[in-house]
């Protein structure tokens, strides 16, 4: 087992930055379980946006770090990819408050309670995982960690055509069809956003174990 410390260089920027992008994701995920358990007056998407803000600036500063910091034998290219899927989870989570703020009468009666568990699953072991590179590149603990994101992502999947067997039924105006579609889309995007973090650190810790 070796360190990335030595292809970082000097510094544990890159560390500290992508760990603190993967808890703005986990945090999302945090604000808005607190929004959908609020009565529609009371929603706001003030920490939502608030988080998404920080991840942008993680982002633009990680970005700023691979034009200033030397990277030997690691690829920027892992980097960014990883950086990139990190910071599209806090901002497809904040357009489902979104969603969910604009027209909190489409909402009445429907139980997010499973994909907001799922949810808070997949940003937990995204940063478990994302902190497995600061480590020794236990390439079996992070197997493990990228499994559990490929199950979670299954298992939405199923929930996802749970509801829209039940969206389809014919009980649902047409609008709200259109609506609670769009809303488990963008739901399903976080576990992709999540999977696709998980197969990239698996990716740089298969390359250099």
């Amino acid at each position: 087992m070796i360190s990335l410390q030595k292809f970082f260089g000097k510094t544990d920027v890159f560390y500290d930055l992508l760990e603190a992008s993967a808890v703005e994701a986990q945090n999302s995920v945090s604000a808005l379980k607190t929004l959908v358990a609020q009565s529609a007056d009371a929603r706001s998407l003030e920490a939502l946006i608030l988080s998404r803000r920080k991840d942008k600036q993680i982002t633009e500063k990680i970005d700023e770090a691979l034009c200033r910091t030397f990277v030997s034998d690691l690829e920027r290219e892992d980097v960014e990819a990883l950086a990139n899927a990190i910071y599209k989870i806090p901002k497809t989570v904040e357009k489902i408050a979104e969603r969910i703020v604009i027209a909190p009468d489409r909402v009445k009666g429907v139980d997010f309670t499973k994909h907001l568990k799922m949810m808070q699953d997949s940003t937990d072991t995204v940063v478990n995982i994302v902190q497995e590179l600061r480590k020794n590149l236990d390439l079996e603990r992070v197997k493990d960690l990228n499994a559990k994101l490929q199950f979670i992502e299954g298992e939405a999947d199923k929930l996802v055509l749970e509801m829209l067997a039940d969206l389809y039924s014919g009980k649902y105006e047409a609008v709200s069809v259109i609506y609670l579609k769009d809303l488990y889309d963008l739901m399903e995007k976080v576990y992709d956003r999540c999977r696709d973090a998980g197969n990239v650190v698996s990716h740089i810790v298969l390359k250099y174990s």
